[in-house]
């Protein structure tokens, strides 16, 4: 029998989690508590959707004084992460602390920071538990869930990709760039993270499908003007620049006529962009 279940986005958390909804009735916008494998959070109902799965309950439809906590709990969260900063400093760890998630009940408070080198913080953890009286939970984050946490705005001029969407990070690699005929600048093709673009995932399977209608470069094809040598393929016009003896011409690509084993095979793209 499957069971109906409520997708709830939290705060600080790209992904969405699943829970039952109980016997509550629940409308998507609803802002409920529930108790994830963290401890006690206020979450939003996203959408609905069916599972096998068992999953946990939705405990109640968070009240005005369960916002009221959570209002309380950003400023706290803030005042956290700055002793912990000068805690930090007294013990001359080389931890960089980014910010604090402090559970809605306030039984536990988990305190993300970067690191290049391991870090032993048993004692740091114990002064952290003295002082705050509660349950303590460090955790090491890489450069990429850095700038999901605090935000950014990227080259394109848009909040960085990884703090707006939902998920897991894409697997991204440089061939999607040269997929994508994008300069391998790094300046280019990485994020405020220094890291390659999340974008470009996102974008390649799109680039893979034109790519499949297009002449390979260097082959011969016909124009109306007569054949020629391809040069380049823009792909979002779906233009080919083709060397008709020494003058460069633009094409349309339904204006020119190739053999089909001279298009780019789309199964070998794909293994490149893998």
């Amino acid at each position: 029998m499957q069971l109906k279940e409520v997708s709830i986005k939290f705060d600080n958390q790209p992904k969405i989690y699943s829970f039952k909804p109980s016997d509550l009735e629940l409308k998507v916008g609803d802002f409920v508590v529930a108790e994830t494998a963290r401890g006690l959070e206020l979450g939003k109902v996203i959408k609905f959707v069916k599972s096998k799965e068992q999953i946990k309950k939705v405990l109640r439809l968070a009240s005005k004084k369960d916002f009221q906590i959570a209002n309380e709990n950003k400023i706290l969260e803030k005042e956290y992460v700055a002793k912990t900063k000068k805690i930090v400093k007294g013990l001359r760890l080389e931890m960089k602390f980014i910010s604090a998630e402090l559970m809605l009940d306030r039984s536990k408070i988990m305190l993300n920071f970067s690191s290049e080198n391991r870090i032993d913080f048993r004692e740091l953890v114990k002064i952290l538990a003295h002082d705050f009286k509660m349950r303590i939970e460090l955790r090491q984050v890489g450069l990429r869930d850095e700038v999901r946490i605090l935000g950014g705005i990227g080259i394109c001029g848009r909040p960085c990709c990884c703090s707006q969407n939902t998920g897991d990070f894409e697997h991204v690699t440089v061939k999607m760039a040269k997929t994508q005929n994008l300069s391998l600048n790094p300046n280019n093709i990485s994020g405020l993270c220094g890291r390659l673009l999340c974008c470009l995932a996102y974008e390649n399977r799109q680039y893979l499908e034109v790519l499949k209608l297009m002449p390979k470069v260097g082959s011969e094809v016909v124009t109306p003007e007569g054949k020629g040598i391809v040069l380049f393929n823009n792909l979002l016009k779906q233009t080919v620049n083709v060397k008709i003896n020494d003058n460069y011409k633009e094409f349309d690509l339904k204006n020119i006529k190739f053999n089909k084993h001279q298009a780019v095979q789309s199964e070998k793209l794909e293994e490149e962009s893998e």
